[in-house]
């Protein structure tokens, strides 16, 4: 530990980003990127054969989102660590806000800082799509 001030405080908030409402086309565009194929993404009549009330978003899409968020935030260059939970599924419609709020700040090497972040991928409801966690390598000079 040094004698000099953290640049980064435990508590700071991202100020947090909309995502849609997201739709059918989107989940459909998603699924093309990534490979991942399964129909109950993009075919409402087999997802609604197979008991769901429509077709749903992949959880790799939200975590996606909340990882552009993070990355808008504190810099994708800075990432040293990401990861996710997936808690709820999401429908057409549906409108996600991605928040983010600093956790822990450690003095690392040459100056830097390491920067521990709680993120959460929200739906409209109330109900949380994704929660996650990052950490990233900052300067103590914070850049955005």
């Amino acid at each position: 530990m040094t004698d000099t001030a953290l640049a980064h405080t435990v508590g700071t908030a991202a100020k947090p980003r909309e995502f849609g409402p997201m739709t059918t086309r989107m989940f459909a565009r998603y699924s093309g990127a990534s490979g991942d194929l399964n129909p109950m993404h993009y075919d409402d009549v087999q997802a609604r054969a197979a008991g769901n009330p429509s077709v749903f978003s992949q959880g790799m899409h939200q975590a996606a989102l909340l990882s552009t968020f993070a990355t808008d935030w504190l810099g994708a260059e800075t990432v040293r660590r990401f990861q996710v939970r997936f808690r709820e599924q999401v429908w057409p419609g549906d409108v996600l806000t991605c928040s983010g709020e600093i956790t822990a700040v450690e003095p690392a090497e040459d100056g830097a800082e390491f920067v521990t972040v709680a993120l959460t991928c929200t739906r409209q409801t109330g109900g949380v799509a994704v929660s996650g966690s990052a950490d990233f390598l900052l300067p103590t000079e914070p850049t955005r």
